[in-house]
């Protein structure tokens, strides 16, 4: 089966990585090194939730939008890796809190994604880090070597735990999560890097990480154990630097946060890096 479709969209073909189990693939010969890089007591950290936190919804939201919204031009500060536009920002959307203010819009209709970094609203005019617009019923990567509103050159959207899956019982899709220090390299689906270091034990951008078979999830409550799950059987994908393990996911006001607690112990050596 496929993961849920958003407005009326599937979320990229079922050939793309996003959607592809990972839980036969084989091990990277380097996964202790990296993931002692990473940290191996470090606990993973659900970064979505229900509720606010500093007054902003606990995630990154997602926009659904009209086929007639009104389009906007963006000034980019990395105009040269970010499509240029323009971009269906609503009248009021929902962007996420924090430093990275990242802005996702669906549109409806046309199946098209629209991802702004560091967006914000200054002097009637729209402004933001990077963006970039995507087709979500093709494939195609960004050109290589550049951005997206992602360090990786990834799309967002997809890497996001969302409510509605977790509802029906399944996530069928990699997650998205960060990692503090980072090489200087990246591997296919990711397009770009964000980091001067060198060493091989590093983990590259669209590093996969998965759960391994062996731990015991069985007693996890059901919204964490639903999550858990996909990070055996589709893993996470390394999207941008930032906090260590960090798991991204939409805001739901249904979500537990309590139940999402649980994830937190699971720690960098239960994990390992798919070849």
């Amino acid at each position: 089966m496929r993961a849920l479709a958003i407005a009326g969209c599937l979320v990229f073909p079922a050939s793309n990585p996003w959607n592809q189990r990972v839980d036969d693939r084989p091990v990277h010969p380097r996964s202790d090194a990296i993931m002692a890089s990473i940290g191996l007591e470090r606990a993973v950290h659900p970064d979505f939730g229900a509720g606010r936190w500093e007054g902003k919804p606990i995630g990154i939201p997602i926009n659904v939008v009209a086929r007639d919204t009104r389009k906007q031009r963006v000034r980019f500060a990395y105009a040269s890796e970010s499509d240029r536009g323009p971009y269906p920002i609503p009248a009021r959307p929902r962007i996420e809190g924090g430093s990275d203010r990242h802005l996702i819009m669906v549109q409806r209709g046309t199946c098209r994604l629209f991802e702004l970094f560091a967006a914000e609203r200054r002097g009637g005019r729209w402004h933001a880090g990077s963006g970039a617009m995507w087709n979500l019923r093709s494939n195609k990567l960004r050109p290589r070597g550049w951005t997206s509103a992602d360090a990786a050159g990834l799309p967002i959207l997809p890497g996001l735990a969302r409510y509605d899956e977790v509802a029906r019982g399944a996530i069928r899709h990699a997650l998205r999560f960060t990692a503090s220090r980072t090489r200087r390299a990246f591997v296919h689906p990711a397009r770009h890097y964000a980091s001067s270091l060198t060493d091989p034990d590093l983990p590259a951008m669209g590093q996969r990480l998965r759960l391994k078979a062996g731990v015991d999830v069985s007693r996890f409550p059901r919204q964490a154990r639903v999550v858990a799950t996909a990070l055996k059987r589709y893993g996470m994908l390394l999207a941008d630097n930032g906090s260590d393990l960090y798991l991204s996911g939409a805001p739901h006001p249904r979500w537990n946060n309590d139940d999402l607690r649980a994830l937190k112990q699971l720690r960098g050596s239960d994990f390992e890096v798919v070849s």
